[in-house]
């Protein structure tokens, strides 16, 4: 029954978003600028994922998503502009680069002129950074408030590193002035439906690997270290190996959302990576319901989509409603919204039908 259930959500979700929305798209009927607006939503949904598997599943709380999704943003941002440089300016060089009167190319830009190694650098890069800080943070068994305060320390430091000029990564205008990606430019209307399935594909992809990532031995031990670390650690099992494996895994997540994010929004700045960016993500997930991937990815698309609307209608007022939204979860609904839906249906559920005889079963269990 639970899978029949989970069977009519995944058609609904796919029939709105693979179906219906690019139809309208193609018909002259939803903008493209809605469709480009959802595919942002995906990519959020990809790092809610990502949060969820180290914070929901594994009990840690990492403050510093945002910097791996900036990350892969960045890597691919470079190839980008640097693939655009020449065409405003005369130059090989980037714009930003011309008006602050760098003469050469910095030597960390060259390999980013290639379009697979700034794909697999802007993997590689998060992975690896995630590693080295995982490692001795783990090693030192950090954990609950400190970790949150350490990550949060880091996303600080490289924020205010990306934002300084002499980084040579556009300072605190970032990147931007994106013209075309692969041949193809970014302000086409058939280039944004592209990049929104291509987000909502992955999306699905990676919730689908989670999903058996999660109900694996793998998963079910993530689970015991949530639930009592110093249990688990007197078993065969080495926490550490665990914990840095997943916290690897989550920033990839968050560098490859990035990367279908920068080219769609045109523009990726360090306002992107900075605290109060990886709070938003841990809400997101708090908000949809924290160890349920369906209601991390619910999560991170009702927040995004009421904060499209709510900085249309009410400018100033956002972070209010955020934070008032996030009170009203945690005091009424610790499951987040995909619990008290799940509460709701379930209450239907048992509701009486009038004129129904009440079987012998159900008047036992009552």
């Amino acid at each position: 029954m639970e899978k029949i259930k989970d069977y009519r959500l995944y058609l609904a979700f796919l029939a709105l978003f693979l179906i219906l929305l690019p139809v309208g798209n193609l018909l002259g009927l939803v903008s493209t600028n809605t469709i480009s607006l959802w595919g942002r939503y995906f990519c959020f949904a990809i790092v809610a994922i990502g949060v969820d598997l180290i914070w929901g599943y594994t009990g840690i709380l990492s403050m510093c998503q945002a910097f791996f999704f900036c990350l892969g943003g960045y890597a691919l941002a470079m190839h980008i502009v640097l693939s655009g440089a020449g065409a405003s300016n005369g130059s090989d060089l980037p714009d930003f680069m011309v008006w602050n009167q760098v003469q050469s190319l910095p030597f960390f830009w060259v390999p980013f002129q290639s379009f697979g190694l700034a794909i697999i650098l802007g993997l590689l890069i998060p992975a690896a950074f995630a590693f080295v800080f995982g490692y001795f943070i783990f090693r030192s068994r950090i954990k609950g408030v400190y970790m949150a305060i350490i990550t949060q320390a880091l996303a600080l430091a490289m924020w205010l590193l990306f934002l300084r000029n002499e980084t040579m990564l556009g300072g605190t205008n970032g990147l931007t002035d994106f013209k075309s990606l692969l041949g193809f430019s970014l302000s086409a209307a058939n280039v944004k439906l592209g990049l929104y399935l291509l987000s909502l594909i992955l999306l699905c992809c990676f919730y689908y690997l989670s999903k058996k990532l999660v109900n694996s031995k793998f998963g079910k031990v993530l689970q015991a270290i949530r639930d009592s670390e110093s249990r688990t650690s007197y078993t065969a099992y080495r926490v550490l190996d665990y914990k840095l494996a997943i916290f690897i895994f989550s920033a990839v997540l968050a560098a490859v959302a990035g990367m279908l994010y920068a080219p769609q929004t045109g523009i990726i700045t360090p306002g992107r990576m900075d605290v109060k960016a990886s709070v938003e993500m841990v809400m997101w997930v708090a908000l949809g319901g924290r160890g349920k991937l369906k209601g991390a990815i619910l999560g991170a698309l009702t927040v995004n989509f009421l904060y499209s609307i709510c900085t249309s209608l009410f400018p100033d007022s956002w972070l209010f409603i955020l934070g008032f939204l996030f009170v009203i979860t945690v005091l009424y609904f610790d499951k987040g919204f995909f619990g008290a839906i799940e509460a709701l249906g379930e209450k239907l559920k048992r509701k009486p039908v009038p004129g129904r005889p009440v079987s012998e079963h159900e008047s036992v269990q009552s």
